[in-house]
Formats: C-alpha cells, sequence, structure tokens
C-alpha cells in the first residue's frame, strides 16, 4: 500500500455568484475547448489580470511621458 502524504493545496476555494445565463455560456464555451467550468474560469481571471496589468503599465508610462 501507497503511503499517504497529506499536501497543501495550491489553489484556494472561493465562492461566487453568477447569473445562470453566465453560467451556460461558461459551460458552453468550457466544453467547446474541452475543459472544465473552473479551468476554463480560472484561464479567464488569468487573461483579464494580464490585461489589466499591462493597461495599467502603459497608462503609467504615457503619464511619465
Amino acid at each position: 500500500m501507497s503511503e499517504f502524504i497529506p499536501k497543501e493545496y495550491k489553489n484556494e476555494q472561493v465562492t461566487i455568484r453568477v447569473s445562470r445565463e453566465l453560467i451556460r455560456e461558461i459551460d458552453k464555451i468550457a466544453t467547446r475547448f474541452n475543459l472544465s467550468r473552473n479551468k476554463f474560469i480560472n484561464q479567464c481571471i488569468d487573461y483579464a489580470m494580464a490585461q489589466l496589468i499591462e493597461e495599467a503599465t502603459e497608462q503609467r508610462m504615457a503619464f511619465k511621458e
């Protein structure tokens, strides 16, 4: 029998409220790309955060000029 080694999760669980219509759209797109709802939402969040950081950086650069 293999040895059980408890590990800390790398991801944290959060709860959000989303409209049923948006959940249907999320599920439809996630299925199209063969992703779980969780993986798809995480990729969307990662993309949005990267865009916000990029825009903030560009705004700071424009302000310095």
